[in-house]
């Protein structure tokens, strides 16, 4: 059986990530990488037996055979290098967020229809064994009537996050911590609850000298009826404290919680128990000094190429990355009409 032969563009923090796991998956084969840092792209390389490693997306994209391509860049280049890799006639894959507006995202879907292609986006966490518990009892009405949800992302970045990166904290190339700390949350809330239809936010930037927030609390409105609230920081002192949905319905009340989605911290529904025993293993990607979100890179690249080969299996694909997307902008939308008075 052939291999999957994947190429990624992007050699920081998240790009090693999708590296290691495309080389340790045994159907798939890693044929470039790229990234503008030659000391990054060359080190990667040197790791990964001498891959080919190019300085420019377009002359990867010109000289290489490849099934698909990973975009791991910063957030502000997600359409771009999509579009370019799309354009060329290669399936994409991207990183969250999909990018940095609805616009943005129209278009990366609008080019993948126009050349045939896959546009898939990564969020991982729909993999973790709490969600997944959750979603079944969801999915089976084992809950009834929804009546709200809490959703807490309470972590630290220390200052070094982001002066050390010439990218975050900035509007124009990050966009806002939802972006990057909430991406895969708010993608759970409107995958189980619908889109987002109104807002009251506030933010503020009180612990880091950046140009966006590092905390913020809204309450939401969802299409579907139910009300919720999101809380979100990057002041958390010394390091991560929680992160979590906490579900309330009228048959029971769930939370999925510990730092990262990763724990059932509460589970207390009618008639349908939590079985005694589970394997949760569900870790968090480690970067040194600090830890996102879920390591279950691994499941989405073989989801992926189970996709690719026409199996019915789970994958966001870009209509569906859209929406949290959508929901991140009506949430920012809304914080700007809200002062707060000192």
């Amino acid at each position: 059986m052939s291999k999957t032969k994947i190429a990624i563009i992007g050699c920081g923090s998240i790009g090693n990530r999708h590296v290691a796991v495309v080389d340790a998956n045994v159907n798939t084969e890693l044929v470039a990488i790229c990234d503008i840092d030659k000391k990054a792209g060359r080190t990667l390389s040197a790791k990964y037996d001498n891959v080919p490693y190019f300085e420019s997306l377009e002359s990867m994209l010109n000289d290489i055979e490849a099934d698909i391509i990973h975009v791991c860049t910063p957030h502000h280049l997600h359409c771009k290098m999509a579009i370019l890799a799309l354009e060329k006639k290669f399936n994409v894959l991207v990183e969250k967020p999909m990018a940095l507006s609805v616009i943005d995202c129209r278009k990366m879907i609008d080019k993948a229809t126009e050349v045939n292609r896959k546009l898939y986006v990564v969020m991982q966490n729909r993999y973790n064994v709490p969600v997944k518990l959750v979603d079944d009892a969801l999915s089976e009405n084992h809950l009834g009537k929804i009546l709200m949800v809490k959703c807490d992302i309470l972590w630290n970045r220390h200052d070094a996050y982001y002066s050390d990166s010439p990218w975050r904290g900035k509007i124009k190339t990050e966009g806002g911590a939802l972006y990057t700390q909430a991406s895969h949350f708010i993608d759970l809330l409107v995958f189980w609850f619908g889109n987002i239809s109104g807002a009251q936010v506030i933010t503020d930037t009180l612990t880091h000298t950046i140009e966006i927030e590092d905390c913020g609390i809204a309450s939401l409105g969802f299409s579907s009826g139910i009300i919720g609230s999101i809380n979100w920081t990057t002041s958390v002192y010394n390091k991560n404290y929680e992160g979590s949905v906490t579900i309330i319905g009228e048959k029971g009340t769930v939370k999925i919680g510990g730092k990262y989605l990763n724990k059932i911290d509460y589970w207390d529904v009618k008639d349908y128990p939590l079985e005694e025993g589970i394997d949760f293993d569900d870790k968090p990607n480690s970067y040194g000094k600090y830890q996102g979100t879920s390591s279950n890179h691994d499941k989405v690249v073989t989801q992926m190429i189970k996709h690719l080969k026409g199996e019915n299996v789970d994958m966001v694909e870009g209509e569906e990355g859209l929406k949290s997307i959508a929901a991140i902008e009506l949430i920012y939308d809304q914080a700007k009409t809200t002062k707060i008075q000192r």
